[in-house]
């Protein structure tokens, strides 16, 4: 998503300064992560797709195929959709394997790329520097704000926090739960209604649309068997796994826990496949938030949609929380800022749909996130499918047994939320490189593709 996000912000500020009609040739190169496992992330097709004027949100997953099977037959993109330039895939996009970061970066994150557009006569139009910093949010680089996705950067808001402990200190002063002072927060943010009922109706309706955009990919996930694409020969297993717990029924006690796991998996073969995914907080994480959402859905005796929302709006917060105070992001910290931040924002998220206190919320993340801690970012082969699949049903589970030992503790805990955050981040800065989604050690390393 990043890179997409990255390569159409390009091409669409190209336009916006009038440069676009005088490029002749792009070229994009990939730097750290992205080059060391770009091909199994994919990365390579977001850029195409990017370039020629697609968003990940609007992408039609039915016109992928055929979008880039053009560029590439034909060596011929249609940059923003609206100018043609010639494009030879061998030529214009670059893998620099055996460096981290672009040079004369001013940041260094281990997901760089650089876009420079050209003229007939090969000269530098234009070029900027750009970084995949987890979930799809971008960063230009020497601004970090200018493209990213969080919009919320400078925005007033009525309740601001930057620690679980002010956000439970905020919320314990004014006697509200953590799941009003997001809503009040996020209302603040759209602002455009005539009152505030109307700025909480539109944030709920947006919540609903990406619970409807989960479901859709976990019943997809379901329905769809064959091999995932990338020569591990990998089988999805969810569809045969829905089919087995049907013909069981619910006899056996733990069979709502064989759902959380083929809820997760469901969606992360669906990612695999190059499906519609919702990052959260990344599509390599993307099972576990709607996993444990389904499990208390189906499983909750009186579970509702106001519990759907207060899954929702306290996942954010965790996911906040993490966001602004170490990383989400694999390159950076390994797979624990991925499955083991989802795990911390769902078993936050379904202890506050099961009625928890704030102080129960906070425990359930931390206890989400601790037993997680070290874990490191090896993919087989740079694909997102061994162990990246099962990841996401283990940390789905561990999310709702992190909710039930929370919401069963009377006397509180002596690890906070905020020390298990910067001990993953500290964690992650001392994990050496090759732990860390770059495919050069671990299982990635140690077991034979094939």
């Amino acid at each position: 998503m990043g890179p997409m996000r990255a390569a159409v912000a390009f091409v669409r500020g190209l336009d916006a300064r009038g440069l676009l009609n005088g490029v002749r040739r792009v070229r994009v190169e990939l730097y750290g992560s992205l080059a060391l496992t770009g091909v199994g992330h994919a990365t390579d097709r977001a850029v195409l797709l990017g370039l020629a004027g697609n968003e990940p949100a609007t992408v039609q997953p039915d016109a992928i195929e055929g979008t880039i099977a053009a560029i590439r037959s034909e060596k011929r993109i249609v940059l923003n959709g609206t100018h043609a330039v010639a494009f030879d895939e061998a030529r214009d996009l670059v893998w620099h394997r055996d460096g981290m970061f672009p040079p004369g970066a001013k940041m260094q994150h281990p997901n760089g790329m650089r876009a420079a557009a050209l003229n007939d006569a090969g000269a530098v139009l234009d070029e900027h520097t750009y970084f995949s910093i987890g979930g799809g949010f971008i960063v230009e680089d020497g601004d970090a704000s200018a493209l990213s996705a969080d919009k919320t950067a400078g925005a007033i808001v009525p309740y601001p926090f930057h620690s679980a402990a002010e956000l439970l200190e905020i919320a314990g002063t004014r006697g509200i739960s953590i799941v009003e002072l997001m809503l009040a927060n996020e209302s603040a943010l759209i602002a455009d209604g005539k009152t505030r009922e109307e700025d909480e109706a539109k944030v709920l309706a947006g919540i609903n649309r990406i619970w409807q955009t989960m479901k859709a990919c976990m019943d997809r996930g379901m329905v769809t068997d064959g091999v995932l694409p990338g020569g591990l020969n990998v089988h999805r297993r969810a569809k045969r796994l829905a089919e087995r717990l049907h013909e069981r029924g619910s006899k056996d006690p733990l069979a709502p826990l064989d759902w959380v796991t083929v809820f997760a998996m469901a969606v992360n073969e669906e990612n695999a496949a190059g499906g519609r995914v919702v990052t959260a907080p990344t599509n390599g994480a993307a099972g576990v938030v709607p996993a444990v959402a389904r499990y208390y859905e189906k499983f909750i005796d009186g579970a509702d949609e106001a519990g759907i929302q207060r899954y929702f709006l306290t996942s954010a917060a965790i996911g906040i929380l993490y966001k602004e105070n170490a990383s989400i992001s694999g390159a950076e910290v390994g797979c624990q800022g991925e499955v083991g931040v989802a795990c911390s924002m769902a078993a936050g998220g379904l202890a506050a749909a099961l009625g928890a206190t704030n102080a129960q919320i906070e425990h359930a993340a931390e206890i989400g996130m601790e037993h997680n801690l070290g874990m490191t970012c090896d993919p087989i082969g740079g694909l997102v499918q061994i162990p990246c699949i099962e990841r996401n049903a283990m940390g789905a589970v561990k999310a709702v047994h992190a909710a039930r030992m929370a919401m069963n503790e009377t006397e509180g805990h002596k690890v906070s939320l905020d020390q298990v955050i910067q001990t993953m981040y500290q964690t992650g800065l001392d994990m050496q490189s090759r732990y860390k989604e770059t495919s050069l050690a671990g299982l990635a390393l140690n077991v034979i593709e094939c």
